[in-house]
C-alpha cells in the first residue's frame, strides 16, 4: 500500500507565504511525476504544478512567479512553495504522484487527502 501524506496548510493574509509538504511511503520501487492540484468550493480540480523525477518542472499560468514546486527523492517528498499569496489561491490542495510499487510493474497513480488552503483579504 502507497500513502501521501500533505501537511503544511493553513490560513494565511494576502501577501502572504505558506509551505506545503507530502510524503509517500509504502512499498515504493519508484516514483515518477509528482504534483500539487488544487479544488476551490463549487470548481473542478486543476493542476498547480508538476515536477518529473528529474526536475523538469510545470505550472499553471496563475501561479507562475509566485509558486516554486521541489521534490527530494531520498525522501519521497515533494513540497511547493507558496509566495505572494491572493484570495483566488484559497482552495484544498491535493498532492499527486505516479508510483510504482514493490509489486506492481506499472505506475499507478496516486492522491492525497488533501490541506486546506485559505488566503484572507
Amino acid at each position: 500500500q502507497v500513502q501521501l501524506v500533505e501537511s503544511g496548510g493553513g490560513l494565511v493574509q494576502a501577501g502572504g507565504s505558506l509551505r506545503l509538504s507530502c510524503a509517500a511511503s509504502g512499498s515504493i520501487f519508484r516514483i515518477n511525476a509528482m504534483g500539487w492540484y488544487r479544488q476551490a468550493p463549487g470548481k473542478q480540480r486543476d493542476l498547480v504544478a508538476a515536477i518529473t523525477k528529474g526536475s523538469n518542472t510545470n505550472y499553471a499560468d496563475s501561479v507562475k512567479g509566485r509558486f516554486t514546486i521541489a521534490r527530494d527523492n531520498a525522501k519521497n517528498t515533494v513540497y511547493l512553495q507558496m509566495n505572494s499569496l491572493k484570495p483566488e489561491d484559497t482552495a484544498v490542495y491535493y498532492c499527486n504522484a505516479d508510483i510504482v510499487t514493490t509489486t506492481m510493474s506499472t505506475f499507478f497513480n496516486y492522491w492525497g487527502q488533501g490541506t486546506q488552503v485559505t488566503v484572507s483579504s
